[in-house]
């Protein structure tokens, strides 16, 4: 675990706790299964996934950390998010939620009123989008990319609009890390770990070495 009295913020997204595809597919990135051996050991490699992030977890971040999750705790389903909501509540840090699409307290979901107390017993907050300031700098948090994945269609209107503002985001389940102003934190992208806030401020840092003129002008919004 951190170490005590050492508070710091992190960044993850699409932990998909108990989701057996998702699983199946780090797993094998991992060198844990090959493809044709998947279908006989769904409940090996889940519970390995599932240990695995807790462990990464629990070891880097402390109690009195805080953690902003993307979005997609879970597979979705009404089981799936409580049992992945149980999983978080056991994890240390506070915790701060940015709802994606597999997660029923996102407005996109017609019952999301019903979700929100639910996630509320394990998360701080619980919002579609939300802003921080790095380094004076204006960085958006959001489930989505600015841009939608080799021209997938869905979520459009649940999309931030690209105004040049630095985004984290989740959603993509790929292992790139920044594109042009975007960073995504996904722990596909990871290693399966969290994001320290201090890489967070490298990644600011190379934007503002690349791009000057577009950092003062970002610098100056509230």
């Amino acid at each position: 675990m951190g170490r005590p009295g050492n508070v710091k913020t992190w960044f993850t997204s699409d932990l998909h706790i108990g989701h057996t595809l998702v699983a199946h597919h780090r797993a094998m990135e991992a060198g844990i299964c090959a493809p044709w051996e998947a279908p006989e050991i769904d409940a090996f490699v889940t519970a390995w996934h599932d240990r695995t992030l807790a462990a990464l977890w629990d070891g880097m971040i402390g109690a009195n950390d805080l953690v902003w999750v993307l979005g997609d705790i879970s597979a979705g389903g009404s089981r799936a998010q409580r049992e992945a909501l149980d999983w978080l509540a056991a994890r240390p840090g506070r915790k701060r939620l940015i709802a994606g699409n597999h997660d029923g307290c996102h407005p996109m979901h017609r019952d999301s009123h019903k979700w929100q107390p639910e996630y509320l017993r394990v998360f701080e907050t619980v919002q579609s989008a939300g802003r921080i300031r790095v380094q004076g700098v204006n960085v958006l948090l959001s489930h989505f990319p600015y841009e939608a994945d080799r021209g997938e269609p869905r979520y459009r209107q649940w999309r931030l609009p690209d105004q040049g503002e630095l985004l984290l985001h989740g959603h993509t389940h790929s292992a790139k890390r920044a594109n042009r102003h975007e960073l995504h934190v996904g722990v596909d992208a990871w290693n399966l770990k969290p994001v320290a806030m201090q890489t967070i401020e490298q990644h600011v840092t190379e934007m503002t070495t690349h791009l000057p003129d577009h950092w003062t002008a970002l610098k100056g919004t509230t």
